[in-house]
């Protein structure tokens, strides 16, 4: 199996972790670093894997993937280049840290060491998300393969070029935060209808679900799924009139819009 190090033991590394351990990844073949020894120690408490430093995980490991903040890229790169890189096997470099770009990483790496950047989003915490892929100058189809085949664990893959991530952030990578917002908003409006608000609330999320539900497994696309459920003059009608009157679709391309400028320049920032 491939030897995979997790650099980072918070919830996205957490959730990958759990992900591989129950497509059926080893225990053996994972090793974690995690700065917080506090949190290593509940890491290898709840899963039995080995967790060290950041260069002795590195060292062993076929696959290295950063689960870490933007923030902390700096000093995680800093102690991965201290081993000696491309020995005996060929290691590959995954960056699940967001706006970071794979410019930042290649030069401080052994000539031609691959590295595929990855935007991944929250429900891969549950086992749903959706992870895109962006090959570096680099990485090979074999490397999008293998990387491919580690993220399935933990959801859907995808793979785009390098500098459409921006957009993807500002579609996947912060599209979670869009439909919790979107719940929020039916459950109050729920409440003010005389509902109660755990009512409401089972209401809204079994809804989202069975509609996420019926996207993913329909031939038919999220228009034609709305008209279906659109009778003409009836209630959805109506409801589907006043969001588009108070501006509904045009908030969302303005919301994208400003996520995928926040995201350049966090990118422009981090190189």
């Amino acid at each position: 199996m491939t030897r995979i190090a997790v650099i980072g033991g918070g919830r996205i590394g957490e959730a990958l972790i759990a992900g591989l351990l129950e497509s059926g990844h080893a225990v053996r073949d994972l090793v974690v670093a995690e700065k917080s020894e506090a949190r290593a120690k509940e890491i290898a408490k709840e899963f039995g894997v080995l967790t060290t430093t950041v260069g002795d995980a590195s060292e062993g490991a076929d696959v290295i993937v950063l689960a870490v903040k933007p923030a902390d890229v700096e000093v995680a790169l800093t102690e991965i280049t201290k081993i000696e890189l491309d020995g005996d096997r060929e290691q590959l470099i995954v960056s699940l840290a967001a706006g970071v770009p794979t410019t930042k990483f290649e030069p401080k790496l052994p000539a031609g060491f691959p590295v595929v950047r990855v935007m991944p989003n929250t429900p891969m915490l549950v086992g749903e998300g959706v992870s895109v892929l962006a090959p570096g100058k680099y990485a090979r189809a074999e490397h999008l393969e293998l990387v491919r085949s580690i993220l399935s664990a933990v959801g859907k893959v995808v793979v785009v070029k390098e500098h459409q991530l921006d957009a993807v952030t500002a579609v996947s990578g912060s599209g979670p935060a869009y439909f919790f917002l979107v719940a929020e908003a039916m459950i109050d409006a729920g409440v003010g209808l005389g509902l109660a608000r755990d009512v409401a609330s089972a209401l809204v999320v079994q809804t989202m679900v069975g509609a996420g539900a019926m996207l993913d497994r329909s031939d038919e696309s999220a228009n034609e799924l709305r008209y279906a459920v659109t009778s003409p003059g009836g209630t959805t009608a109506a409801a589907v009139r006043e969001l588009e009157r108070n501006g509904l679709r045009a908030a969302f391309f303005d919301a994208l819009g400003a996520a995928n400028a926040r995201s350049i320049e966090m990118g422009i920032t981090a190189d």
